[in-house]
């Protein structure tokens, strides 16, 4: 039984340019993430979980563009990259010109961390400082809920974000459990005080049609800072801080094969 919508997270035009349409983009996305649902199940029942991927990546593209590298991203992007870097410890007395600072950022970053940064401070920048962007991206994500009238909406990473923009932006869509996967929802300066609702007195809310919310995050997942987000919203009724991987930390796959999943969906996929 299909009762669940995911949101994908960053990282994912690839799906875009292999299928040449964002259906196919789509569907691509669902066939992977209900194969790795089903590993976190035990490999029982139908292995048809998601009904649908909300996507939206190639949104936040501009036709084929690729890639850049950290020296080569805009002022948006390297400011993102700047309080990205604040919140893992990394460069807060640095001042100065921004270029300069990712130059001296590339010095500091591994391989995984430098690859994780060409994808995530350039699509969280186009997301939240591209206001007709922003609202595509949150149409398609209330577009996907409304049509498939999901009981669950699995979020990961960015996807996260958007979906909570687009749960507040549309109160009539009413999920019974909204699951969040290596959010940075409340990465200072990034990310939490840009939101839409804007944090009241230094906190969000849960979005008013969810009636439970269960974030799940890496403990060394470097898009999840902070990896509990109860400090920072309130209605998160359950936090789980789980060990994927020490080099694969933040994908989808290693997020939905994980156990601490299966107590939470189990009562929907009975």
């Amino acid at each position: 039984m299909a009762v669940i919508v995911g949101v994908h997270g960053i990282g994912k035009y690839d799906y875009f340019q292999e299928a040449g349409s964002a259906a196919g983009a789509a569907e691509a996305m669902r066939v992977k993430w209900d194969r790795y649902l089903h590993a976190a199940l035990g490999g029982e029942g139908t292995g048809h979980y998601f009904s649908e991927i909300a996507y939206f990546s190639h949104l936040l593209r501009d036709g084929g563009a690729r890639r850049r590298s950290l020296a080569a991203m805009d002022d948006s992007a390297q400011q993102v990259l700047l309080e990205w870097a604040r919140n893992r410890g990394l460069g807060e007395q640095v001042t100065g010109a921004l270029r300069t600072f990712t130059g001296w950022l590339l010095t500091r970053l591994d391989a995984r961390s430098t690859a994780f940064a060409e994808l995530f401070a350039p699509e969280m920048a186009a997301y939240l400082t591209d206001a007709a962007r922003r609202e595509r991206c949150r149409q398609a994500v209330a577009e996907t809920v409304r049509r498939n009238h999901p009981k669950v909406v699995i979020a990961h990473s960015l996807g996260s974000v958007v979906t909570y923009e687009t749960l507040w932006a549309n109160p009539d869509l009413r999920i019974e459990l909204l699951i969040t996967l290596g959010s940075p929802l409340g990465m200072r300066n990034v990310v939490f005080e840009r939101l839409l609702p804007a944090p009241i007195n230094g906190r969000g809310e849960r979005p008013p049609g969810v009636a439970r919310w269960v974030n799940i995050a890496d403990k060394d997942d470097i898009a999840a800072i902070p990896a509990g987000l109860g400090g920072c919203f309130t209605g998160v009724d359950a936090e789980e801080l789980v060990n994927l991987d020490w080099i694969d930390f933040h994908t989808a796959e290693k997020y939905l094969g994980c156990p601490a999943l299966d107590p939470h969906l189990r009562p929907f996929l009975a």
